[in-house]
């Protein structure tokens, strides 16, 4: 029993000297950075015409006749003036109604060229909540602090930093090797439209025979984290590889209606109940793709040595993890597929039988997940043969990118030589964007802004005081001026 105990024992203690050792040499993975040249910066141009372009109402509509063109004319006029080397040295389109389509040529034709995107859209002021602002949402009011306004996140600030940074090459005497397209959508915030003008853009490309070697649209950002003995003063530059679909998925039930005093034991509406907490219930299967497994090695690395001999232990934590992040709405949405039913309709009035109940229910797909899976999936749980399913809006996940890319390496490569302290990571895309539209045409798509801001700010893309602080203004010039030289070169 002794000798077993000493066995044992002695067994325990070299387990937990490797692994201390294993935890000793789990760090960063060593990348060789290319410095950054000196580069000149207009920034005070690029705060004025931020503000300025926050005031254009440039607001998005599913309905196109309710859209004010007007406004997107005025806007492109703006760029006209603001920009007058962008608008004499490139070849500028407008794909109808309102998507912008510049070229600019490179000395090599031969190679494929880069795309850099944004879209020209933001969404409406939700009525009611104007006075909620500090400052006027399309006034641009810059304070010294922060510009404010909608758009000011989402995304003019891109918009404008790449106009500004093209501009600022042309001005330096910069010629790409590679042609340099600048496409600019006029609906991304219509999310699943079949009328989407990132999408004819890219057929305008498709159609003249040209394939992109990249292309970087919104997605990713770069956060500040401290927490203090595990991830001290780091800053997680999250690279979107791929994007989650988006499905709005209508359930109905039919019934026979009629006078609430005499009513059945289960009309339509309580049908629809049991479907809906069906739905609540039996939620996607959740698992640790390679994205994920790629995220948290790589955070896992940058962890203080205590913390990482945990932390370089991943792969045998994985149901531990799983389970974390099934609990964590935040964690949650990395994992799985969501379900969040979001609108429900019944009887028009309180004394009258539904004759019709229905309820939409918001799906954000994993990669893999296609629209058919969706509606199986809501067969299958319901288990109710009298539910309609009507499928409202739609786009399937993105395809994932390469993080072994040229591409990746020179975005991470910037971002590392702006900020040392940098955590450079694959990233899965929440929302949508418009990169999802160039598929057919490149395999190396990247959803990356370079703007530092709080979770607290990104979060206010779409909500009241919508602000982006002036302090992260320059490093966005700094990124883009060094992407397009670095990406539209060669090699």
């Amino acid at each position: 029993m002794k000798k077993s105990t000493k066995i044992i024992g002695g067994t325990l203690i070299a387990a937990a000297a490797a692994n201390a050792v294993h935890a000793a040499m789990y760090k960063p993975k060593k990348t060789d950075l290319t410095p950054l040249p000196e580069e000149k910066f207009n920034v005070q141009r690029y705060r004025e015409n931020l503000s300025k372009a926050i005031q254009f109402k440039t607001i998005s509509n599913r309905v196109t006749e309710k859209v004010d063109w007007n406004e997107f004319d005025k806007f492109h006029k703006f760029l006209e003036e603001a920009y007058p080397l962008v608008h004499s040295k490139l070849e500028k389109e407008i794909i109808p109604p309102a998507n912008l389509f510049y070229r600019w040529k490179g000395t090599k034709p031969e190679l494929k060229p880069i795309a850099l995107l944004a879209h020209q859209d933001v969404v409406p002021v939700t009525s009611g909540t104007e006075k909620d602002w500090v400052h006027g949402a399309f006034e641009g009011v810059d304070d010294g602090e922060f510009i404010w306004g909608r758009g000011t996140i989402d995304m003019k600030n891109h918009l404008i930093a790449v106009m500004e940074s093209v501009e600022a090459l042309l001005e330096d005497g910069f010629e790409p090797e590679r042609d340099v397209y600048l496409l600019f959508g006029d609906n991304e915030e219509v999310v699943a439209n079949d009328i989407n003008g990132a999408h004819d853009l890219m057929i305008t490309l498709k159609n003249r025979g040209i394939e992109l070697d990249s292309v970087i649209d919104e997605g990713g950002a770069i956060i500040p984290i401290n927490v203090p003995g595990v991830l001290p003063n780091k800053h997680l530059v999250g690279i979107g590889i791929a994007e989650k679909g988006y499905s709005d998925i209508e359930i109905v039930v039919n019934g026979k209606g009629g006078h609430s005093s005499q009513p059945p034991k289960h009309n339509a509406l309580g049908e629809l109940a049991r479907a809906i907490q069906a739905l609540e219930d039996h939620q996607f299967k959740s698992s640790l793709n390679q994205l994920m497994k790629d995220l948290l090695d790589t955070v896992g690395r940058e962890c203080t040595y205590p913390v990482r001999l945990i932390t370089c232990n991943l792969p045998l934590l994985r149901p531990a993890i799983l389970e974390i992040c099934k609990q964590i709405p935040f964690g949650a949405c990395f994992v799985r597929t969501t379900t969040a039913v979001t609108m429900a309709q019944g009887s028009p009035a309180a004394n009258v039988l539904p004759q019709r109940a229905s309820a939409t229910v918001n799906f954000r797909a994993m990669p893999g997940t296609t629209k058919q899976d969706l509606v199986d999936h809501i067969r299958k749980v319901c288990k109710n043969d009298n539910l309609e399913i009507n499928v409202l809006n739609s786009k399937e996940a993105s395809k994932f990118s390469p993080t072994d890319s040229r591409t990746f390496k020179i975005i991470g490569d910037i971002c590392k030589n702006l900020e040392p302290n940098s955590i450079i990571a694959p990233y899965l895309v929440m929302g949508g964007t418009d990169a999802y539209n160039y598929e057919p045409i490149c395999d190396n798509i990247y959803r990356y802004a370079p703007f530092r801001v709080s979770v607290e700010l990104l979060r206010g893309a779409h909500g009241t005081n919508e602000r982006i602080p002036v302090s992260c203004l320059e490093d966005a010039l700094k990124f883009f001026k060094n992407y397009i030289r670095r990406a539209s070169a060669e090699e």
